[in-house]
């Protein structure tokens, strides 16, 4: 009976390895296959920081047993070796000082959330003063921000431009106002703030009903660095639009609630929907940065994880500020998953990486990315 019962968990485990690699080998297919029509496979790349921890644990287990099934789990990490590079920034040593070189450009990514200013009905009204404080400490050159806000009326709510250039000393920006709320009291979209002069500006909008948000804009500003030109992107890519509801509908699906087949339809259609809008963004950035004659920097809330299409046709040959100088998951979006990296600063390699933090803040749902460079003569 002992022998009988050992057999059938060696069994089991041995199919839940080799699902497990199967599920890892598409997982890693969501780089080069095209979401609009892969959508399903794309879906996979939001699991895949857990399909290698399940790999390295189906390695070791095998490996203490004194099992050749460890080479199998061994095969797909060196296979899937090239997704995996992309998800994990091993530098603990790496410099970390608010203090800036002489010479360098300091570089910030955030997703402001319309500087929390609908929030406040919340206890203690909104972030929006700790936003901009937080702004105001990392003194950084340029600031690229996605979901900025700016009103019309400032009886109803603040005005923010004036308050960056005047308090925070950002004489230069370039907003692309891609969202028209209350009957005009407010404007938002992605906007690019600089201390050095901006020569030139260029937006392109995306296209895709203004109801989904679909129709945001990839932005770039040419800015006066010391004697050099160099271009500035910013981008806010098709979002899920998930609600409070669908955070509730994944809740019961996780838990297999009786109506968790009906609730995943909904969710699946924002995915699929989400995929397709964001792979002909994403093809629409690459060409853009493809065509840029001055070293550039791309900016971003990409609303998608490391091992996507996304972000490989995006990145091209360019240098990830976190891989480069970061550690760890480097999560960026405060919700669902903490392995969600979805905010992104790119550089040319031109650039010499310096330094590139991140900063967990409870002010929006993403978390600031701060980066130094110093850029080549």
């Amino acid at each position: 009976m002992a022998r009988f019962v050992r057999k059938v968990t060696r069994n089991i485990f041995i199919a839940a390895h080799i699902v497990t690699v199967l599920i890892f080998a598409a997982a890693c297919c969501t780089s080069f296959l095209h979401p609009s029509k892969y959508w399903f496979i794309a879906i996979l790349g939001i699991g895949f920081p857990f399909l290698v921890a399940a790999l390295v644990f189906f390695l070791f287990f095998w490996w203490f047993f004194k099992s050749k099934w460890a080479f199998l789990s061994l095969a797909a990490i060196i296979l899937g070796w090239f997704q995996i590079s992309v998800l994990f920034a091993f530098h603990p040593f790496a410099s970390k000082s608010d203090k800036k070189e002489e010479g360098s450009l300091r570089v910030m990514q955030w997703n402001i959330s319309r500087l929390d200013q609908m929030n406040k009905t919340r206890p203690g009204g909104s972030f929006r003063s700790q936003i901009l404080e937080t702004v105001r400490k990392h003194d950084a050159d340029v600031l690229c921000f996605q979901e900025f806000l700016e009103s019309n009326n400032a009886r109803e709510l603040e005005e923010n431009i004036p308050y960056f250039v005047n308090e925070l000393k950002y004489p230069y920006h370039y907003f692309a106002r891609d969202h028209r709320r209350w009957d005009g009291v407010y404007e938002h979209g992605v906007i690019i703030f600089s201390r050095f002069p901006i020569l030139d500006t260029l937006r392109l909008r995306y296209s895709g009903p203004d109801s989904l948000k679909a129709s945001e804009s990839l932005i770039h500003t040419d800015i006066d660095f010391r004697g050099q030109r160099v271009r500035i992107f910013t981008t806010h890519m098709q979002s899920l639009l998930f609600g409070g509801e669908d955070y509730y509908k994944l809740k019961s699906i996780a838990t297999a609630e009786d109506s968790a087949v009906e609730k995943s339809k909904s969710i699946i259609k924002k995915f699929r929907r989400a995929y397709g809008l964001r792979s002909s963004q994403a093809e629409l950035v690459r060409r853009e940065l493809d065509s840029s004659p001055y070293p550039e920097i791309l900016c971003g809330d990409f609303n998608d994880v490391p091992n996507s299409f996304c972000y490989f046709k995006v990145k091209g040959d360019r240098q990830d500020a976190f891989l480069r100088e970061g550690f760890g998951l480097g999560r960026s979006f405060a919700s669902l998953s903490p392995t969600l990296r979805i905010d992104y600063i790119f550089a040319d390699k031109k650039f010499e990486v310096l330094q590139c933090r991140k900063f967990k803040l409870p002010y929006s749902d993403h978390y600031p990315i701060v980066a130094d460079f110093l850029l080549s003569k």
